[in-house]
């Protein structure tokens, strides 16, 4: 009596039922298992552009939140824009289908999709990207731009067939033509740092509830991995920055060569050194001063770094003497390099230079390329150097190598 008694207060869950809490059961499995390898996976690595490429990976891997295209922009509170920094997906349905089959047959997983990029040395030269890049959104909450409205009031946008209209002339938008996306902010202590963009253009598949509830979590770590990173760039920057040059001093010219050169070694490609001497400087720093002389060495720092390559590393090696470091670069290439480097600080224009023997502010460069001229980081120091000699010996104002 006392069994039928307590039976009569079991309740039995109809088997369809108990399917449907089987699958979402699976599906919320699913769910937090890619964001912790999202997550995971951000925390492998403190480099602002390599975070971004995980995030955008995530997002459009089929291991991962799997939409067709993203892009991600980051605010810049000193100019009160949004920039456009990263931009992942396919331009056309031949090209997603060539990439997706390639994804499939290699079983490429979500690890295989971030490697690929970091053994690239990061590269990402689709037109997309470079679109996306271009892009600078004012800050300005008058403004009725997507962009601006995500970061302005923090909350996800969702733009279906019927409200997308809205934003016809929007500039992303004639880029991204989407039929639907959505946007979502990208948080860090209820502060907005950045936002990623997604939609489905090849596949017209719908974003449903579930993938705006999915990307919204992934914003949230995003948001923090971003900061974290950009305060470690912050860090870097002042610990590793001459404060005269305003370029990367010694010490990390020395741990930027060790770690090229490791890359190098990794990639099989080459990696060439450029080593740089202002000609007669001691004269021009004996006549007009130590401080006249900072600001020629200040002057000419800055010359090299927006003349240099956004992949090369321009150091400052100690005195008057520069280094710049070209990843990928074989000898003919660096010696392109390194002679037009020599004819634009020939050509700038140097206060009182009139007062140098050819009345003219030159340097002299020494060039060398591993593997052929060293094996090491101080062996290929030392073959610039002596290159550099052959150049002042030659009369100076030369490219030896």
């Amino acid at each position: 009596m006392a069994l039928t008694h307590e039976l009569k207060y079991v309740k039995f869950i109809p088997m369809d039922e108990i399917t449907v809490i089987k699958q979402e059961l699976e599906r919320t499995k699913t769910e937090l298992g890619i964001l912790y390898e999202i997550s995971n996976a951000m925390h492998t690595t403190l480099k602002l552009d390599e975070i971004l490429y995980i995030i955008l990976t995530g997002v459009t891997a089929h291991a991962g939140l799997g939409f067709n295209r993203a892009v991600l922009f980051l605010v810049n509170e000193k100019e009160k824009i949004i920039e456009g920094k990263l931009g992942i997906g396919p331009e056309t349905g031949e090209e997603a289908n060539r990439i997706w089959t390639q994804i499939e047959g290699e079983k490429m997983n979500l690890d295989d999709l971030i490697n690929a990029y970091k053994f690239s040395n990061g590269t990402l030269e689709s037109g997309f990207n470079r679109q996306i890049q271009h892009l600078k959104i004012s800050l300005q909450e008058k403004s009725g731009n997507l962009i601006a409205i995500t970061v302005l009031e923090g909350m996800p946008l969702h733009l279906t067939k019927e409200t997308i209209h809205k934003y016809q002339t929007d500039p992303l938008m004639k880029i991204l033509k989407s039929e639907e996306l959505i946007a979502v902010p990208l948080k860090s202590k209820e502060k907005v740092n950045g936002l990623i963009l997604a939609d489905n253009f090849i596949t017209k598949k719908p974003i449903t509830k579930d993938d705006i509830r999915m990307l919204i979590m992934l914003g949230n770590h995003a948001g923090l991995a971003i900061e974290n990173s950009q305060l470690y760039e912050k860090t870097v920057l002042r610990t590793h920055t001459d404060s005269l040059s305003e370029i990367w001093n010694h010490g990390y010219f020395q741990y930027l060569l060790q770690a090229e050169m490791e890359k190098t070694k990794a990639q099989q490609t080459p990696l060439s050194l450029i080593m740089l001497d202002i000609d007669d400087f001691k004269i021009y720093n004996d006549a007009l001063g130590h401080q006249a002389g900072d600001k020629i060495l200040k002057e000419l720092a800055q010359l090299l770094k927006n003349q240099s390559r956004k992949m090369d590393f321009v150091c400052r090696y100690g005195g008057e003497e520069f280094t710049v470091i070209l990843p990928q670069t074989s000898k003919n290439e660096a010696f392109l390099i390194a002679e037009r480097l020599r004819l634009d600080i020939e050509k700038h224009s140097f206060i009182y230079e009139e007062i140098l023997p050819q009345k003219k502010l030159t340097a002299s460069l020494g060039l060398a390329t591993f593997p052929e001229d060293g094996q090491t980081p101080s062996q290929l120091i030392a073959s610039s150097d002596k290159a550099l000699y052959q150049a002042k010996h030659q009369g100076k104002n030369h490219t030896c190598y």
